[in-house]
């Protein structure tokens, strides 16, 4: 199998791959349910309300409109606001000094999650350590939960489990994201070969190693007005400089936007390079194809368009604007969120058993199953032996 076919099988290219249509379409119609979620439960509550004061009448009919006149989130606030906790997934990551991969594949978890649902439905602020601490799971970082717990403030063991079954159902079961970090240090590696007289050109084989370093040494410079790159040792530096622009866009801007939606790890990293030195990037891109091959004009336009996103990302650091709007947005979701929703450590505990709180079954029905606990830890016994 081929890198591509590889890629092809993975559950990140056939259920996290789109275009930017199916995005907006996705973003949209989550949010539409959402909202009528959130006034069908509001409405029900004001019902419940009602029952309880007296006034079924009077009550229900005012639940009703004040239900119709909730003010949800918009698309754009959904994301404005979900954009803001993958910040704050970063910023946690970064002080529990946990690995780029971790923080890289927590936000990712995140961005997956509000694909299919909503803020008004679920609050970022109470899924961004559950992702995280999946995260640190399902990258092989292992960390106790009470030591993750221990750095959050007013945070309990409950409130960073009690979501994970929620988030992993948003996730589709599906735990492995690609990243492009580990492409760009390949292609670190090749233009250093190359800076070296130790590369090859993929596409012409026959070029020797030295007449590839003389063509590398005679690219352009990143800006008008420096100076040409005069000897190997320059190149190298340059190579290195590139590289580390390249790698903070892939631990920033990559993560912020909608790059792992729409392009694959490899564009995303050739991007990144593009951004960071684009002729050292072209350099290395005519050595991949033939200099007549089709491919070569297709692939460049979907890398100039990647880059496009990448230089669209917001701001890692938020300023006095953003926070504003961001603090307005959040007061607008304490008035429209699911009231249904809000406890997740609640709902996680009525879900342990067959979806529903023993308290609210009939009571036969919980004689029944503990007579089958029972039953159960006899038959284990009788097999294996009592407990030591």
């Amino acid at each position: 199998m081929t890198e591509d076919e590889i890629y092809r099988a993975s559950t990140q290219y056939r259920l996290w791959s789109f275009t930017p249509e199916m995005l907006r379409t996705m973003r949209s119609t989550t949010n539409s349910l959402a909202a009528e979620g959130v006034r069908t439960a509001i409405h029900s509550l004001n019902l419940s309300k009602a029952k309880a004061d007296s006034n079924n009448d009077a009550s229900g009919g005012n639940g009703s409109n004040a239900a119709r006149e909730v003010d949800c989130l918009t698309v754009e606030e959904d994301q404005k606001l979900v954009g803001f906790y993958c910040i704050k997934t970063m910023e946690f990551a970064d002080f529990c000094e946990f690995p780029t991969n971790v923080k890289a594949t927590a936000v990712q978890y995140l961005k997956r999650f509000y694909l299919s649902n909503s803020p008004m439905t679920y609050h970022p602020k109470e899924m961004m350590p559950s992702a995280l601490f999946l995260a640190t799971k399902t990258e092989n970082h292992y960390t106790s939960l009470k030591s993750f717990v221990s750095k959050l403030v007013k945070t309990k063991a409950e409130d960073v489990v009690a979501p994970e079954f929620l988030l992993t159902q948003g996730l589709r079961f599906t735990f492995d994201v690609r990243h492009p970090q580990r492409g760009l240090e390949g292609g670190f590696m090749e233009l250093l070969a190359l800076a070296n007289g130790h590369g090859h050109s993929s596409s012409q084989a026959e070029i020797p190693s030295s007449r590839l370093k003389k063509e590398m040494l005679g690219i352009d410079a990143v800006k008008e007005g420096k100076s040409q790159t005069k000897s190997a040792e320059d190149m190298v530096l340059r190579i290195q400089n590139a590289h580390g622009k390249a790698k903070e866009i892939l631990k920033t801007s990559a993560l912020l936007t909608d790059a792992y939606f729409l392009y694959t790890p490899s564009q995303i990293w050739f991007s990144s390079l593009f951004i960071a030195d684009e002729p050292l990037a072209q350099f290395y891109f005519q050595t991949k194809f033939p200099l007549s091959s089709d491919l070569k004009t297709k692939i460049l336009l979907t890398l100039r368009q990647c880059c496009e996103i990448l230089r669209s990302s917001v701001s890692a650091k938020p300023g006095e604007l953003e926070m504003r709007e961001l603090t307005r947005i959040d007061k607008k979701l304490y008035k429209c969120r699911n009231p249904e929703k809000i406890d997740l450590v609640g709902i996680n505990k009525a879900q342990k058993r067959d979806g529903k709180e023993e308290n609210g079954l009939d009571e036969k029905i919980v004689k029944k199953r503990k007579l089958e606990r029972e039953n159960s830890m006899k038959e284990a016994e009788e097999v294996f032996g009592p407990a030591l």
